[in-house]
């Protein structure tokens, strides 16, 4: 019980502003934050960093409901009693909160509950926007700082603590009654053996656990996989078998923090780290009805971009034309906009220890809004009891083309991984990118000029490594291209090259405060699980550096991050060279 205080979406910045600037104290109180922007988890995270006593979340219509759309059933918006379910727990990347990094199978160790990994010490509980509006109508306290710290409810969002008026005397009171049980999970593997290389493993998983019925989440993308399944299958009844094992997982246990997947990957990590060559996602095939989305690793651009050209199009408007074409008309990359845009692996869903952890190319690809014009978090009714079967039939896929399109991408990447002689992986794009991340990281150092000058920072060992493996990757993929392919042995060396390209951007140790993020390159944000960062530890090493106590010691640690990733990045490099 505690007096109330509104904190926007639970940011890192939305909690700064609050305590540096604002002066308000969340000590003890009560935080309302509502949902959208980042992981909810982080929001949950921040709010005990803050000293919260306790974190409630909602749906505000701003983020949840977009302008001149019915709420569900008549239209897909969220309607005020609905409630977003999701896990609140800050894993990272541990699976099973009382086996962190090893299979919770009957013969192992368990911590107690109490010491779990990630899970809060405070009570956390979802509402609907119609139980948010009454507790924000009566807040006291400052206004809000600026108009983007207010949803869409009919109330003037201010601050607090407390209520005014009428309820200046009233209190919050968090009653959360969690039944928390060991219980058993269960992943769904099925393997087709590879006839020609059956040690090398193409993997394709996505969840089958839902929050209440899963229209959406995840069965569009569980319909995906048993589609995929049984085509695969129907091709090894005439007779075909891939040049390489697929591996079929259906994971359990994702909405509980990727849990299913991850165990798995504990369990069988050391023969995934010899022989996997890439996995696939298969979670909801459609967040939205606009373009296609794709996030992957640097590797697969290629194989993606020319797989797209050989899809049709589902979209209105572009029929005859290709998946392609309407993907680079509707979401042009930032950076280069005469390719389609591709993001970054984060997390949030079950690639997550197969990339992260272990080191395997991974990618994902669904339907999604525009980003552009549609304002509104996800979409609006996620993780709710309306998330139904009807609402897909109805607004999102009537046709269920977007879902046949989605199959036929997700297929195709298994079935080329699988069949080509040649892995096809394409290193010298991960040249590019790293070009990228490194300019990018730098600008951002460039910011503090002069303490980069005073504590004798230099990015430079780590663009001089980029300029190497660059290098290495154009002269590797020369002579990929005079490889014999008639001799199984020259063109295995390469392929394990490839393969392992993956591999060589992670550190055993892994990253700071977070040892089961093993990608050097790649990693979930530490502010938004959901998102992808690019050079995470030096990214996080920078991060509020200026209100560390002691900057000599900060400093430092930016250099001992960039140390780290010049010599992975080199590392990695070092692997493509010719074989000795």
């Amino acid at each position: 019980q505690a007096d109330l205080v509104y904190v926007n979406y639970g940011r890192t910045e939305d909690f700064f502003k609050l305590e540096r600037e604002m002066r308000i104290n969340c000590t003890g109180k009560i935080v309302i934050a509502r949902y959208g922007k980042i992981f909810r988890g982080n929001k949950v995270k921040n709010a005990i960093l803050a000293g919260a006593r306790g974190i409630i979340l909602y749906s505000d219509p701003a983020d949840y409901c977009a302008s001149g759309v019915d709420p569900y059933p008549g239209g897909w918006n969220l309607p005020g009693g609905g409630v977003q379910r999701g896990n609140v727990l800050n894993l990272n990347g541990a699976g099973d909160p009382l086996t962190p990094g090893y299979p919770a199978k009957e013969y192992t160790f368990r911590h107690k509950v109490n010491e779990g990994v990630g899970i809060p010490k405070i009570p956390v509980h979802p509402i609907g926007y119609n139980d948010a509006e009454v507790l924000l109508s009566a807040m006291g306290g400052p206004a809000a700082p600026d108009s983007s710290w207010k949803g869409s409810l009919n109330v003037s969002y201010n601050i607090g603590p407390g209520f005014t008026g009428n309820s200046a005397k009233r209190k919050v009171r968090m009653h959360v009654h969690t039944n928390n049980k060991i219980t058993r999970i269960y992943n769904v593997i099925g393997i087709l053996r590879g006839a020609a290389e059956p040690d090398r493993y193409i993997i394709l998983g996505g969840h089958r656990d839902s929050w209440v019925f899963g229209g959406i989440d995840p069965s569009t993308g569980a319909a995906v996989l048993q589609e995929i399944v049984r085509s695969f299958g129907k091709m090894k009844m005439e007779g075909w078998r891939p040049k390489r094992t697929i591996i079929f997982a259906s994971w359990d246990a994702e909405e509980f923090g990727l849990l299913g997947s991850t165990e798995w990957a504990e369990e069988n990590a050391k023969v995934l780290q010899e022989r996997a060559v890439a996995y696939i996602n298969t979670d909801s095939s459609i967040e939205g009805n606009y373009t296609l989305r794709v996030d992957c690793t640097p590797l697969l651009y290629k194989l993606v971009y020319n797989l797209t050209k050989e899809i049709l199009s589902p979209d209105e408007g572009y029929e005859n034309k290709s998946l392609y074409e309407s993907w680079l008309e509707k979401d042009p990359g930032t950076e280069n906009n005469s390719y389609p845009r591709i993001n970054k692996l984060g997390s949030g869903s079950d690639f997550e220890a197969y990339f992260q952890r272990l080191g395997i190319a991974s990618g994902r690809a669904r339907y999604t809004k525009n980003r552009k014009a549609d304002k509104f978090s996800n979409y609006p009714v996620y993780h709710t009891v309306y998330e139904t079967f009807e609402l897909v039939e109805k607004f999102y896929d009537p046709t269920f083309k977007k879902q046949l399109t989605i199959a036929q991408l997700r297929g195709k990447l298994v079935y080329e991984l699988a069949d080509s002689q040649v892995i096809p992986f394409d290193c010298r794009d991960y040249g590019e990118a790293l070009k990228g991340y490194s300019n990018r990281i730098y600008k951002l150092a460039k910011k503090h000029e002069e303490h980069l000058k005073l504590h004798k920072v230099s990015f430079d060992p780590l663009f001089s490594a980029v300029v190497n493996f660059s290098k290495a990757a154009e002269e590797f993929h020369r002579r990929l291209e005079q490889v014999d392919k008639k001799d199984p042995v020259a063109v295995r060396i390469m392929n394990d090259q490839l393969m392992l390209t993956e591999r060589a951007f992670t550190d055993p140790l892994g990253l700071p405060g977070r040892k089961f993020y093993r990608h050097i390159i790649f990693a979930p944000s530490s502010h938004n699980k959901y998102a992808g960062e690019s050079f995470p530890g030096i990214y996080d090493a920078m991060f509020d550096i200026e209100s560390k106590a002691d900057q000599h010691e900060a400093w430092e640690e930016v250099k001992r991050q960039i140390s780290i990733a010049a010599f992975t990045v080199q590392a990695a490099a070092e692997t493509l060279k010719e074989v000795a």
